[in-house]
């Protein structure tokens, strides 16, 4: 009796992580039926809408981004965080500072960064 050869494994594919288009949250992975999802929660979902409609109300361009002045200021105080945090890295390793500490201050400057990375 003849063996048939053992079948190709069949090719899986690696789903990438989405994040929402409002709140940049990961989005939960539930499965592929139907089309991707944008929004994390109906209240992003709900915003975005709102942010569409009040772009559309005013003519600005649709890739506007308006911030309060209170978000902006939000975001001048991590960029300036994000700086020092640079700033004390390099200061650091020009003065010769060990590795558990250049370690500790990239932690440090990766979490301001991550915090950047949060405009909403």
């Amino acid at each position: 009796m003849e063996t048939l050869p053992d079948p190709e494994p069949i090719p899986t594919r690696r789903r990438s992580v989405r994040h929402c288009a409002w709140c940049g949250r990961r989005i939960p992975d539930a499965g592929r039926v139907g089309r991707p999802r944008l929004y994390c929660a109906q209240s992003c979902r709900q915003r975005a809408y709102e942010r569409r409609a009040a772009v559309q109300r005013t003519g600005l361009p649709e890739d506007a981004v308006v911030l309060s002045a209170v978000e902006l200021d939000d975001l001048q105080d991590r960029l300036f965080q994000l700086r020092c945090a640079a700033e004390d890295v390099a200061t650091a390793a020009r003065d010769g500072a060990g590795p558990a500490e250049l370690a500790n201050m990239a932690a440090r400057l990766t979490e301001a960064a991550g915090e950047l990375e949060r405009i909403r």
